[in-house]
């Protein structure tokens, strides 16, 4: 007699191990997504700068890290820069090295466009008052460039979050790959826990995305008053 498909999750230590993997995906994502944030709207800034140079080079990281896959990104950092340079690096260096290059264009794109959206006296007021230009960005211009771009920052974060399964390629045991290791250990004894072990990692995954999903929804209305 075949056991039922939910038993699987509650044999010897597998809701632990997928715990433990969740751990994993959070760690790389909370670190990526920290890294993009700071980086991105230091690259936002600069991609407001006069000079075309500029602007044409950060347009170039822009669209080449858009164009790119991250699955592609992540080959090329884990197994090209071992091969090709002699480089050990493991694979949650190499995934949180992607994710932070993506997130950093789009953060970057997301501030570029609040900051050019707000209105040309902002500036004119600030630099009429005498104040610096660290003085200006620091207390007039992010202020109000968070409370543009929150909404979509916050969608960046999730599909960060989400896409960080794919280091699952690069051998990164975090909680697709645990969700595999049991589905395959148990595929003749347990057929249905393939059902039960990705519904569990949906679950997990929504419990992690819709909280951050009600914060952003919950701050937007806040600033608005």
């Amino acid at each position: 007699m075949q056991d039922s498909g939910i038993q699987v999750l509650f044999q010897g230590n597998n809701l632990l191990r997928i715990l433990q993997g969740l751990g994993v995906t959070i760690g790389i994502s909370v670190i990526s997504v920290l890294l993009s944030i700071i980086l991105g709207t230091f690259l936002g800034i600069i991609m407001t700068s006069r000079s075309k140079i500029v602007r044409l080079l950060t347009r170039f990281y822009l669209e080449f890290i858009r164009i790119m896959p991250q699955l592609v990104l992540l080959f090329i950092v884990y197994f090209g820069l071992a091969r090709n340079f002699n480089i050990n690096i493991s694979g949650e260096s190499s995934a949180i090295i992607v994710f932070t290059l993506w997130g950093t264009a789009e953060m970057g794109d997301l501030v570029r466009g609040a900051i050019t959206s707000l209105p040309k006296h902002q500036f004119e007021s600030g630099q009429a008052l005498g104040l610096t230009k660290f003085q200006l960005y620091y207390y007039v211009i992010i202020p109000q460039v968070l409370r543009r771009l929150l909404p979509q920052a916050i969608n960046l974060i999730t599909r960060m979050i989400k896409t960080t399964s794919l280091v699952v390629l690069i051998g990164v045991v975090e909680v697709t790959k645990v969700g595999q290791q049991i589905i395959d250990s148990n595929r003749l004894t347990i057929p249905t826990a393939s059902f039960w072990i990705y519904g569990t990692i949906l679950v997990l995954y929504f419990l992690v995305c819709f909280p951050i999903s009600k914060l952003a929804g919950h701050l937007e209305k806040y600033w608005r008053n």
